[in-house]
């Protein structure tokens, strides 16, 4: 049996939940798993439905045959193979612990997607990559040649089929007509630290100021630097016995987590945008190894 996901944003209203549920039925479909969330502020609804098809139904047929119910409510609706795996474009520039994370994830089989390559505007994980027979693509980035650097950013993407750009601390500021060219398709990870600390060493600084708590923050990339959709965040207490070095440490640790967490929501259609915020459907229970496994 086959097994698929469907996602659907509309206008909250009556008979939603029993248009899709008779439809899946009469396709002779299972629901295994459905979230859903209607936002009295926005007035949208949002849902995930999990099922299976118990006649060997096809994804065109299913596509197709769903049409008249989308129409009817005015749904922006997908419906995806359950076992399909998101093309992934990573971008790093000289902190490779979110790197290095996300690939070994990749390699066990906790994140399912297909890498299509590892961009950075440096060559010091050029080796890494290569060793996992994943493509690097060198961009050098300067102002002067910036415009240039991000046309061929863009071509890339268009020649790989990249369905999600992952800047796994990429520290070059994307322009406003790739973020809009991407919306909702770029994901940032950074410390939680902002504003009080910008700029260099902020762990430092934060080590300066006693904090007691490190943190970090993804979310998705907008044209207003580090203030997109927010997707998952996490902290970890510190205390005064710890050093600067073990603020930077605990904080990589944090960072590799959080970004881990955001791309496997996204991969499995568990995020909504929902304006400045995001509808985030937790995985069920019992379900995480199956989606781990894609």
């Amino acid at each position: 049996m086959t097994s698929y996901v469907l996602t659907v944003t509309c206008k909250s209203t009556r008979g939603i939940v029993a248009a899709i549920a008779n439809y899946l039925a009469d396709q002779g479909c299972n629901i295994v798993d459905s979230s859903q969330f209607d936002d009295l502020d926005t007035g949208k609804f949002f849902t995930r439905v999990s099922f299976i098809s118990e006649e060997g139904v096809g994804l065109a047929a299913l596509k197709e045959g769903f049409k008249p119910v989308a129409e009817k409510f005015e749904m922006d609706a997908e419906i995806h193979a359950g076992d399909s795996r998101m093309k992934v474009l990573l971008m790093v520039s000289r902190f490779g612990h979110c790197l290095n994370d996300l690939l070994y994830r990749w390699k066990i089989g906790a994140l399912p997607i297909d890498i299509v390559g590892v961009v950075s505007n440096h060559f010091d994980y050029q080796k890494v990559v290569v060793n996992h027979d994943i493509p690097f693509h060198h961009i050098k980035v300067t102002k002067e040649n910036k415009p240039q650097a991000e046309a061929q950013l863009l071509d890339l993407v268009d020649q790989t089929g990249t369905e999600l750009i992952v800047l796994a601390r990429y520290m070059q500021v994307l322009s406003d007509a790739m973020c809009r060219k991407m919306s909702g398709r770029i994901i940032n990870i950074h410390h939680s630290f902002l504003p009080s600390f910008k700029g260099a060493n902020p762990y430092k600084q934060a080590y300066e100021r006693g904090v007691k708590l490190i943190g970090a923050t993804a979310h998705y990339v907008t044209a207003d630097l580090d203030e997109g959709p927010i997707i998952e965040q996490d902290t970890a207490r510190i205390t005064h016995a710890q050093s600067a070095d073990d603020y930077v440490s605990i904080g990589r640790d944090v960072e590799s987590q959080v970004l881990a967490r955001a791309i496997h929501a996204h991969i499995h259609r568990r995020v909504f945008l929902n304006g400045n915020r995001t509808i985030v459907f937790p995985a069920s229970p019992g379900s995480y190894a199956s989606e781990r496994m894609g």
